[in-house]
């Protein structure tokens, strides 16, 4: 193929990126790679006064752009039911998709797969999870001869971004409107300060290392509301930090998928990634634990990833894909509330004589064992933060736990975070 003729839909912050990389940069482009792209056509309802689209044709109705002379549809309209339907039509016109679309992976990726299986074309979406971080091809290609075990990192910039500067001292909600005056957080951040956005794409990575189906079944999708700036002072007392850490695991031929809060070890290498910045760990059985970090966000850096696709697409765009095999296995699931793991708590309670021989008490008779407890300095109105790790217990004991500790008279708030087992 001489050149890759493309059609970009949406005229966004990362469509323009994407419009402006490949024009101003396409001599690096065929220098580096050999590829040679060429956008024929942009699909857009409305105009984009940050970006000049020159002379390249422009399409309101952003179905029109399916008639067009185009090798590839480059899906960046965002949202979930009207990309799909794009997606699919595209592929029906035989073409293939570039897509930085989370939401419709998640939501969709099964069926748009077996379209594009059965219409012969290539779907990509490098973009899809951390931005310009390449985990999709590192999964799909440069381990394909290894066994993939556990992947597990941070997957949302935003939420990295919050926790790093708790961690330093500051406020959950300073910090937030920090991110949102920085761009790092949408105007309504629930999506990630509530861990979805981390959950579409940690469903996505399991359905490439496991086989598992998209949509996934339920799994434990928990936020960073509830963690308080304190809590990085007493776990770093303990050798830990926190994180929102995104998990997908095989072990017995089940998985575990989850998305939630967690104290690791401060010496590890996720605990070391700060900002918006993602990471991740891939457990191998080949070459062992890989490493891999990089902006999770941003105009540029999903640009990076979508130009990826591309060059990907155009030195294997003329491969018959009609045949290539399903790795749908859909391993069974492991039910979150059979999982067992260690336990952080924040125990408020009055400084009184036998608090602390009220709380073991406690514990002993649910057997749930304590690897340390302290208690720490005097809070105002005469009440002692207790600091408490648990051994390991089953989480279907947790909430009953909770709610028996605050039955306690002694005791007036808890707060807890499961610790990620290295």
């Amino acid at each position: 193929m001489k050149i890759l003729k493309v059609g970009i839909c949406g005229w966004g912050n990362v469509a323009t990126g994407l419009f402006r990389a490949v024009n101003e940069n396409a001599e690096a482009i065929k220098l580096n790679s050999g590829a040679n792209f060429s956008i024929e056509v942009i699909g857009a309802r409305r105009d984009n006064p940050e970006c000049d689209p020159g002379k390249t044709l422009i399409e309101r109705d952003i179905f029109a752009l399916l008639d067009h002379d185009i090798d590839v549809v480059v899906e960046l309209i965002g949202g979930v039911e009207v990309a799909r339907e794009l997606i699919l039509k595209a592929i029906k016109n035989k073409k293939h998709v570039v897509t930085a679309n989370k939401a419709v992976i998640y939501h969709h990726g099964d069926e748009i797969f077996q379209s594009a299986r059965d219409h012969g074309v290539r779907v990509l979406f490098e973009s899809s999870v951390c931005a310009g971080t390449p985990i999709i091809k590192l999964l799909k290609e440069e381990l394909a001869a290894n066994k993939v075990s556990k992947i597990s990192g941070m997957l949302n910039g935003t939420s990295n971004f919050i926790l790093s500067n708790m961690e330093e001292g500051e406020d959950f909600d300073a910090t937030l409107r920090l991110a949102q005056e920085e761009g790092y957080a949408e105007p309504d951040p629930t999506f990630d300060i509530e861990g979805m956005d981390a959950a579409h794409k940690i469903g996505i990575l399991s359905s490439l290392a496991f086989g598992t189906a998209l949509p996934p079944l339920d799994f434990h999708i928990e936020g960073i509301t509830k963690i308080d700036k304190s809590d990085f002072h007493y776990a770093m007392d303990m050798g830990y930090t926190i994180k929102h850490l995104a998990v997908a695991k095989i072990d017995n031929g089940m998985v575990e998928l989850r998305a939630h809060p967690a104290l690791i070890n401060l010496n590890s290498h996720l605990a070391n990634l700060k900002g918006v910045r993602n990471g991740m760990e891939i457990d191998t059985d080949l070459i062992g634990k890989i490493h891999i970090a990089g902006s999770g966000a941003g105009q540029e850096s999903t640009a990076s990833g979508l130009i990826s696709d591309l060059v990907h697409l155009y030195f294997s765009v003329d491969v018959d894909t009609s045949s290539a095999a399903n790795n749908k296995i859909n391993p069974p699931m492991s039910d979150f509330s059979e999982l067992f793991f260690q336990y952080y708590f924040y125990i408020e309670a009055l400084d009184i004589p036998g608090v602390m021989a009220s709380i073991t008490s406690l514990l002993a008779s649910r057997k749930v064992g304590i690897e340390s407890i302290v208690q720490k300095e005097e809070l105002s109105r005469e009440s002692v933060p207790i600091i408490l790790i648990t051994d390991p217990f089953k989480e279907a004991d947790h909430s009953l736990l909770c709610k028996e500790l605050l039955n306690l008279d002694s005791v007036r708030a808890i707060r807890s975070i499961r610790i990620e087992a290295e």
